[in-house]
């Protein structure tokens, strides 16, 4: 049986934000709601780097606009500092290559910056617990991204049709509950499916499989 995640005192979050503003409201949100617990608020990457936290963190919201190192720089980093961290974008820009190189850096979810409040919280809660929250507009750039990307020559994976559909939900947003949901079986089976498949691609989380399905447009 797959553990749930425990979060004493609260879902620990942090905020990587230049603008002094917009990093004082989110830090007003995060702790004006119910079961989190703001451990910091920094306004760049450097800061958040240097800057030690304990217990660990749960979940980081990270611009990309950033002055000195960019958030995309900066999330390949905490990936390695602290893997077990849900990194999730806010950020104004939509574009597709920043969209795709913070997947690729390790990105949990991709939300932007009009994300109404109610939902930036439902996000966080997302990625916490398995769930790679995104903006609808991202959400379709993403499927519209491993459509064009095509496969190299010698990508033999040997996926089954169903780790296919699996990696498909994975790509779109799904936690492991909810792709249970959708594939009518446990969340334990959903389990031992993902680990075959983070085998076959030799990646080690779930961001790093939906980077290399899209990439080499393995769901095309």
């Amino acid at each position: 049986m797959i553990p749930q995640p425990s979060f004493p005192g609260g879902i620990r979050v942090a905020i990587v934000e230049d603008q002094r503003r917009t990093r004082e409201g989110l830090r007003a949100l995060i702790e004006g709601s119910e079961g989190f617990v703001c451990l910091g608020a920094w306004g760049s990457m450097e800061e958040a780097l240097a800057s030690k936290w304990t217990p660990p963190l749960d979940v980081m919201l990270v611009d990309l606009g950033l002055p000195g190192m960019s958030g995309i720089e900066g999330i390949a980093l905490m990936r390695k500092r602290s893997p077990e961290t849900a990194l999730v974008v806010l950020t104004v820009y939509e574009d597709n290559d920043r969209v795709f190189r913070a997947l690729c850096a390790g990105a949990t979810g991709y939300l932007l910056k009009n994300t109404a409040p109610a939902k930036l919280i439902e996000g966080l809660h997302s990625a916490v617990n398995g769930g790679s929250p995104m903006s609808p507009e991202i959400a379709r750039q993403v499927i519209e991204l491993f459509r064009k990307f095509h496969p190299p020559e010698k990508a033999q994976y040997n996926l089954t049709p169903h780790e296919v559909r699996l990696l498909k939900l994975l790509v779109e947003g799904h936690s492991y509950k909810t792709a249970a949901f959708e594939l009518s079986v446990s969340i334990n089976t959903i389990a031992f499916h993902i680990q075959n498949i983070y085998g076959k691609l030799q990646v080690h989380s779930k961001s790093e499989a939906v980077a290399r399905a899209l990439n080499e447009n393995l769901l095309g």
